[in-house]
């Protein structure tokens, strides 16, 4: 059996992405980990942060973005589909930028995929997910932040990147541009891996944090509409309070160590329940989704209502 890594970015290290400590996440249990690196500014170093790694499994490929040939978010998708073209192995293990894995679920992972290698119906395995948000200490569990997701799947060439690159779907006869259609795209036939992403992406500096939006922003709604509407915002991102929020009480993976120590934002972060009258409020802080994220953890065993499904979960 053989795992290959496989990932995407631009201006990774620029936006504060984790991606050396994603990559290194799950790189024991891989035989090799594509990169694919679009051509990002000057200022951003990310080849440099990938080459420190020095791995022979590690394989870069360099290409530049065409977010008017693949609009709406669709070229996150079109990067993604060019990494899974350069993977070998029976399963492909996708993290994105902002994803890390604790070594304890390592064995569990590679154990699953051992267990399931054989088994044809089986097209992808499903994570459970964690959404850390504005430090290490605090998380997002509320109705609307998605719980689990599509991490692994087969190495077959109708099986792409859909969408933003949130999830995976089987395409046949795939016009390599498509990647939000649904009329002729099916639901992944998926089982349960019981592991979790962790998910950083937003954990950054208020500054960097604003940064990243706007680059998402950019990738989504092009990059004028992009200019326009942050033009009059605030240049540091306002996480709310975060008093509310659930703590984390349990360890985060080894390979965030290093960059942990770089927390150095807390004094800009609001540890009360107070909140600036005139800021939007999150989905999270508004009543409808409070309300369902409280009947959700005391009637429905934590599973939300209604909840993001690109799958068919087998029963394996």
């Amino acid at each position: 059996m053989k795992i290959s890594g496989f990932s995407f970015g631009r201006n990774v290290s620029k936006l504060y992405y984790p991606i050396k400590e994603s990559i290194l996440s799950i790189l024991p249990i891989c035989d090799e980990f594509i990169f694919v690196l679009g051509k990002g500014d000057e200022d951003d170093n990310t080849k440099e942060i990938l080459e420190s790694i020095d791995s022979p499994k590690l394989k870069i490929i360099e290409t530049e973005w065409d977010t008017e040939a693949f609009p709406n978010g669709m070229e996150n998708a079109h990067q993604t589909d060019i990494a899974m073209k350069h993977c070998t192995g029976d399963w492909l293990f996708y993290v994105q930028a902002d994803e890390v894995v604790h070594e304890k679920y390592l064995p569990v992972i590679k154990a699953r995929c051992e267990e399931l290698l054989n088994n044809e119906k089986v097209e992808g395995l499903l994570f459970k997910y964690r959404h850390f948000f504005g430090d290490y200490d605090h998380y997002i569990n509320h109705h609307g932040w998605y719980q689990n997701e599509i991490r692994i799947v087969r190495n077959k060439p109708d099986i792409h990147s859909f969408e933003s690159a949130q999830s995976f779907r089987r395409i046949p006869n795939f016009d390599g541009k498509s990647y939000r259609q649904q009329k002729g795209s099916y639901l992944l036939n998926v089982a349960k891996v019981d592991a979790y992403i962790y998910h950083y992406g937003w954990v950054r500096p208020p500054r960097y944090m604003q940064s990243k939006k706007k680059a998402l922003d950019s990738i989504h709604k092009g990059d004028s509409k992009a200019e326009a509407l942050y033009k009059d915002r605030e240049q540091e991102f306002d996480y709310g309070p975060l008093k509310g929020l659930p703590k984390f009480k349990e360890t985060h993976p080894a390979v965030m160590k290093d960059k942990m120590k770089d927390f150095n934002w807390a004094d800009s972060l609001n540890y009360t329940t107070n909140k600036l009258p005139n800021r939007p409020k999150f989905k999270h802080e508004k009543t409808k989704y409070r309300f369902l994220s409280f009947l959700e953890r005391n009637i429905n065993g934590g599973k939300h209502f209604f909840p993001f499904k690109n799958w068919k979960l087998l029963n394996v």
